[in-house]
């Protein structure tokens, strides 16, 4: 599942790169699902504010255990260029933690597919753990 914080939508439009069949993402068993409930892991996009934190959270709450959570961009990791204003609480893992981190502005649809990729081993890890 991918949600977006808040952004210049730049990251945003290299994750829809992925699912084209330039990229392919689906060879990896990869679907793009809309309700979190069906979700195993999170992509998520832009500078996290006080206004769409819960919102956040409130996803990240609805999915299943074991999940993972993919911070993309440099706006997902830090807060980015927006950081020091005043209504932004700054990256992802300020709100909900964070398995992997992927850098870019925006980050390139390949760098992506390598975060979700590594996204997912680490929820297979997580898998194997709570078994």
């Amino acid at each position: 599942m991918h949600f977006d914080c808040g952004s210049c939508n730049g990251c945003d439009i290299e994750v829809l790169a992925c699912l084209t069949p330039l990229y392919d993402v689906e060879r990896f068993g990869i679907i793009n699902v809309g309700n979190p409930k069906h979700a195993d892991v999170l992509l998520v996009t832009g500078t996290v504010n006080h206004r769409n934190k819960k919102v956040l959270k409130n996803i990240y709450d609805q999915m299943p255990e074991p999940k993972a959570v993919i911070a993309i961009g440099a706006c997902g990791n830090t807060g980015g260029i927006f950081r020091e204003a005043y209504n932004v609480v700054g990256g992802v893992d300020k709100v909900i933690p964070v398995d992997v981190y992927v850098p870019g502005c925006p980050a390139k649809p390949e760098a992506i597919i390598d975060g979700v990729v590594a996204g997912l081993a680490k929820f297979a890890q997580k898998v194997e753990e709570a078994k």
